[in-house]
């Protein structure tokens, strides 16, 4: 009896074998890495950017930084010249809405919240931005033809000043691109 269970068992693992299940890392996720770089160029901290049902998961770890409450925004073109990083333009906003969270008009893909730098100079940002995808071809990615920066900014976003929050220069930035 017990080697006809044995010869079941081998031919059902033979069978299934021979299925096509997706495989775990199928239903992984878009996930990027982003490196961020001061205004003298120096690598400060990393990204992960992590595409879920609710929009992009951000993990942010920087380090070197100024204490206090920052401004963090997404912008138009993975372009990070030091040092002010503008070329990396405008905050991203495909469907042309005015600034601030707190704006009544809407507010931009992206915005972001606020962040604070601790008295050491390091920040933590674990947030979802619902605004925006990591999906190619969509109005609303950040994989666009010229990718997107996250750019962090010397000052407070205050979340209604029209085109940035009056947060202020840019101090770090990030390429976002495959």
């Amino acid at each position: 009896m017990k080697k006809q269970y044995m010869i079941i068992l081998v031919l059902a693992l033979v069978l299934l074998s021979g299925c096509n299940f997706p495989s775990v890392d199928a239903n992984l996720n878009e996930q990027v890495q982003v490196s961020l770089i001061n205004t003298e160029g120096k690598e400060v901290g990393k990204a992960t950017l992590t595409e879920n049902p609710k929009g992009v998961h951000i993990l942010l770890k920087a380090e070197g930084l100024t204490p206090g409450v920052k401004g963090i925004h997404f912008h138009e073109t993975a372009k990070c010249e030091k040092p002010s990083f503008e070329t990396a333009g405008k905050h991203f906003n495909p469907e042309g809405k005015e600034h601030g969270f707190q704006n009544p008009k809407g507010y931009h893909a992206g915005d972001l919240p606020n962040i604070e730098v601790g008295e050491d100079g390091k920040v933590e940002l674990e947030t979802i931005s619902p605004a925006v995808v990591l999906t190619a071809g969509k109005s609303n990615s950040l994989l666009d033809a010229d990718g997107s920066a996250i750019i962090i900014h010397e000052n407070a976003d205050d979340y209604k000043t029209d085109p940035a929050g009056n947060s202020g220069k840019r101090i770090v930035c990030g390429e976002i691109s495959k």
